[in-house]
């Protein structure tokens, strides 16, 4: 079991939540800067990858909307960190949930996101659930 004051996991951890407070800045240098050079941006839901730091900056850059985040809850152990978003996109509102690997450096090697949309339960539960 590796110790909550692990360097790798307090510097990857420092680096995600500047990547995600960079981005909500749009500041695309300080962004820039919280990526390996040869990251890699993984979009299962829509079968989409994003190689390399210039195109993955110009990718958030170009995102379309008045988009908004904040972090829900991060969790990190050595070389990896997830976070759980809240996000929004105008009067959209959902959820995101972002995996991260990093360097020998520190820096963002890898990101996963997933952006599940949301649904109706199925019927036949109401007695045990309490919706909010």
């Amino acid at each position: 079991m590796t110790s909550s004051t692990d360097p790798r996991t307090t510097n990857l951890r420092e680096t995600v939540e500047s990547f995600w407070a960079a981005a909500e800045d749009r500041n695309w240098t300080a962004f820039a800067d919280t990526l390996a050079e040869d990251v890699v941006y993984t979009l299962p839901q829509t079968r989409e990858r994003v190689s390399g730091r210039e195109r993955y900056v110009e990718f958030n850059r170009e995102y379309p909307g008045d988009w908004h985040l904040r972090i829900e809850r991060i969790v990190a152990e050595p070389g990896q960190v997830v976070t759980w978003l809240h996000f929004t996109v105008g009067l959209d509102e959902m959820y995101g949930i972002s995996f991260f690997t990093g360097d020998a450096e520190g820096r963002v090697l890898t990101i996963t996101d997933f952006w599940p949309e949301p649904y109706e339960p199925p019927v036949g539960r109401e007695h045990l659930v309490e919706r909010y």
